[in-house]
């Protein structure tokens, strides 16, 4: 449903955007992440036509955003970043008055307008100046706006910037309803959110990027995939050892209480490098069973809990993305 082809964008002598490429079907939920700088802006503005490309372009079910603009835009639904909305307007006449701009007349922009509301939970507030608004409300009147056509396409940069965790949600749960009918491109600094909503990732530094893949392969990445944690009531004196001398293990870390009236620790063991192969592959087949079998053999140790870890995504945003020395 989207295209993007070897986008370049140049402010002078500065290479915003260098040779972007990806695709989009119905059903995914793209997740656009990048350090402050990187060229995610830059990129969506470009794939909605906002900002002429250098040299590429974008094509939005098979309507190019430069040699057919007006058919792309139609297509497309973009909610910029910090909600541009009419402050002195009503929700329910900004909304209808975009409704007139993409086309909509009579009983059936009504109806388009009510809906929307409906959909953005806007019912309570349909007839306050946007001015009054909340941050979270003024946001949602700006995503409302990129939905009222319904389009194929959702482009939203930093859709929950701001918001406070009751709207995030809200957010959240209205992008996770429409996913499986449309393409969506967020570009979010929220990772969590990533995590919750996105199916695949696409990271960018410096313009170009840097990895493709679903957020499950990526924490795969992450030097704590395969890695087990271990919630004690205490650390013994021969814990620390007894797991370092595991073949199977690369590294001990220990983590007392994080208050002052905690009582348990955390012990996290890194597999050695083969193993952690191995996880990729088969799950951690190897550090897992090795520390059960040394718990059981030290009742001693007051086990409370084990779990084997993911990886992080901030771990692999960090190595792929922080400037290299």
């Amino acid at each position: 449903m989207l295209a993007v082809k070897q986008l370049q964008k140049t402010f002078g002598l500065i290479h915003a955007v260098r040779d972007v490429s990806f695709q989009v079907a119905q059903g995914e939920v793209l997740g656009f992440l990048g350090p402050n700088g990187a060229g995610k802006t830059t990129t969506m503005r470009m794939i909605t036509g906002f900002l002429p490309p250098t040299a590429g372009t974008a094509v939005i079910m098979g309507h190019d955003i430069i040699h057919a603009a007006i058919p792309a835009k139609k297509l497309i639904g973009y909610l910029p970043e910090n909600a541009p909305v009419y402050t002195d307007m009503t929700v329910w006449n900004y909304l209808g008055f975009i409704a007139e701009i993409r086309g909509f007349t009579g009983r059936v922009r009504t109806e388009r307008v009510q809906q929307t509301i409906e959909t953005c939970r806007l019912d309570t507030v349909k007839h306050q100046a946007i001015g009054t608004l909340s941050k979270g409300y003024k946001q949602r009147v700006c995503f409302a706006q990129a939905l009222l056509h319904d389009p194929p396409v959702l482009i939203m940069d930093e859709p929950t910037d701001g918001l406070d965790p009751n709207q995030k949600h809200i957010v959240r749960t209205m992008i996770r309803d429409m996913a499986a009918r449309k393409a969506i491109v967020i570009s979010t600094h929220i990772l969590e959110e990533v995590e919750a909503i996105c199916t695949r990732v696409i990271i960018i530094r410096d313009g170009s990027i840097v990895a493709n893949a679903s957020p499950t392969e990526l924490k795969a990445k992450s030097r704590a995939h395969g890695a087990v944690e271990l919630t004690v009531k205490s650390v013994p004196g021969d814990l620390v050892a007894k797991l370092e001398r595991l073949t199977s293990a690369a590294r001990v870390e220990v983590h007392p209480p994080q208050t002052t009236g905690g009582q348990m620790s955390r012990v996290v063991v890194y597999p050695r490098p083969s193993a952690a192969g191995a996880a990729i592959a088969a799950g951690p087949a190897q550090l897992a069973p090795d520390i059960l079998a040394l718990v059981k053999a030290n009742p001693g140790w007051e086990l409370v809990a084990m779990k084997t870890l993911e990886g992080r995504l901030d771990d692999v945003f960090r190595e792929l993305t922080e400037p290299k020395n």
